[in-house]
């Protein structure tokens, strides 16, 4: 099994952005928790990051020849991207939205996910550890 993991805008500076809501981690150090898990799993990552929703867009449809699902952090474009949500659904692959922060417990804008209602499920509110369960449970799903 083959994961896309995408990373949206801004998760770039994680670490340095915001640490009392996103935590100390880097996304280096996330992606390297996310490796070590997959190797347990014996499933193989493919990571992209990007600020651009284009970028993002063109990942996931790129998924679709390569992937069996995507783990995604779609991060300010959950509650603004149509564009993502729309890829996401028109490539029909399983997808597991994660969020470091509880969107929930934040300001009111942030409690609407475009991308939620196409995903097999949402973690929120857990760190760096939301990656691992999202990866985790895309990878049982799919199995099962």
């Amino acid at each position: 099994m083959k994961f896309l993991v995408m990373h949206g805008p801004n998760l770039n500076m994680l670490g340095k952005r915001e640490p009392t809501v996103y935590g100390t981690r880097t996304l280096d150090d996330i992606n390297r928790s996310l490796e070590e898990l997959a190797a347990e799993l014996g499933c193989s990552l493919l990571f992209c990051q990007s600020n651009s929703e284009g970028d993002l867009v063109n990942a996931i449809h790129g998924a679709l020849t390569e992937c069996d699902g995507i783990l995604i952090n779609p991060a300010a474009y959950t509650h603004t991207s149509i564009a993502i949500r729309d890829a996401l659904s028109a490539v029909g692959l399983p997808c597991v939205e994660v969020h470091l922060s509880n969107i929930h417990r934040r300001e009111s804008f942030r409690h609407v996910s475009l991308t939620a209602s196409i995903a097999v499920g949402q973690i929120c509110g857990f760190g760096s550890d939301s990656y691992l369960l999202g990866l985790r449970a895309l990878f049982n799903h799919i199995k099962n």
